[in-house]
């Protein structure tokens, strides 16, 4: 009952005035809209998976750093295919323009 009344006088005590700043465009370049059910590019789609796939490489990149001198030869050419494939994926990735804007 409290948070309710504090939230509604908030609310009806709050200032409504846009400035210049607050209506520009956001930080990935989209000016403001009245929908938010438009489509995005798949492009934004396609950044954020690998994003999410070279923050996975470098998690597995520390523990394996720490854990170097016990885990030898087969650890290190483990990791050194692990990278490998990453690589690959990412020069393939990159030839067919998928990091072009």
């Amino acid at each position: 009952m409290l948070s309710a009344a504090m939230v509604g006088i908030a609310f009806f005590r709050s200032k409504s005035s846009p400035s210049v700043e607050k209506l520009a465009a956001y930080e990935c370049g989209f000016e403001a809209f009245s929908d938010s059910r438009l489509r995005f590019d798949v492009r934004f789609y396609l950044v954020a998976i690998l994003f999410i796939i070279f923050d996975l490489e470098v998690a597995f990149l520390f523990p394996w750093a720490i854990s170097f001198s016990k885990i030898g030869w087969f650890g290190y050419s483990s990791m050194m295919l692990f990278l490998g494939l990453l690589t690959i994926g990412f020069i393939y990735e990159w030839k067919k323009g998928a990091l072009e804007w």
